[in-house]
């Protein structure tokens, strides 16, 4: 006879503890998807309304209202020019809407009006500002003409004249006009030619450097401080020509002429 204790045939005991949670079918979560409905066609026709009236309210503001309009012009980064020499050259367009202004035509005007211009930048600063921020065409050597100077930029540029030489700018001497170089070459060439090479020049040397002085595009002579004289030959092989003169100048100090135009085979005499 089976005590209480005995569990009866066909049943099972639970075991002891808190009943464990049982997962879903298939041993994974299930995402329910909650409908989603889809804008009738009053809501869309009240949404493209107010994109247009919003589109139409932004051109309204750029194009015809007082608020974004043209109301002063200013110009950064000048040297030698003055910010109202460049602002009047510039001849913005006051009280334009702001949004209008074509930059690049304005650009184009600055850099045919005033040739010493290189390069400018005009940004639109909101609400009512056209900012001119230019770059100067800097001298590398001068050409006389009459009793003025034509200033020479690092690129051979002609860019002005000016009544007074720039302190510590070179004079350029163009000897070249029964040379073949000129018809062969042209005088830019050469114009580039004798400012490469007086650029070439160590720095040491560049600040001795009163004139260059082209004859053809082989020969190209320098006229340092004291009356010394420098042999370069070609704008071929600067670099190496400026480290053998840099040498020569340093062990010969009496020497009057240089000739570095053959740079493995210099020469100084004049001592």
């Amino acid at each position: 006879m089976a005590g209480p204790a005995t569990a009866r045939r066909g049943e099972q005991k639970s075991p002891s503890g808190p009943p464990s949670a049982e997962a879903p079918p298939g041993g994974r979560f299930r995402w329910v998807r909650l409908p989603v409905r889809a804008p009738g066609r009053r809501s869309l026709i009240i949404i493209l309304v107010g994109v247009v009236l919003l589109g139409a309210f932004g051109a309204w503001v750029l194009y015809a209202s007082n608020w974004l309009r043209v109301e002063r012009v200013k110009a950064t980064g000048t040297e030698v020019l003055t910010p109202d020499e460049v602002v009047a050259a510039a001849h913005a367009p006051m009280n334009a809407p702001l949004a209008s202004v074509d930059t690049e035509a304005l650009a184009r005007r600055l850099r045919a009006r005033l040739p010493r211009i290189k390069t400018v930048d005009v940004e639109r600063s909101w609400p009512n500002t056209i900012g001119l921020n230019v770059t100067e065409r800097m001298p590398e050597l001068l050409m006389r003409s009459g009793g003025k100077f034509v200033e020479v930029d690092a690129e051979g540029v002609r860019f002005a004249t000016v009544k007074a030489a720039p302190k510590g700018v070179p004079l350029l001497e163009l000897i070249a006009s029964d040379s073949p170089s000129l018809h062969q070459f042209g005088t830019d060439r050469l114009r580039r030619s004798a400012v490469e090479v007086a650029q070439d020049l160590p720095v040491a040397l560049r600040k001795d450097l009163r004139k260059v002085r082209v004859r053809s595009y082989d020969a190209i002579s320098l006229e340092l401080a004291d009356g010394r004289t420098v042999a370069w030959g070609s704008r071929e092989q600067g670099a190496e020509k400026a480290k053998v003169l840099a040498a020569l100048v340093k062990a010969a100090r009496d020497a009057r002429h240089f000739d570095v135009s053959v740079p493995s085979a210099p020469a100084v005499s004049g001592s």
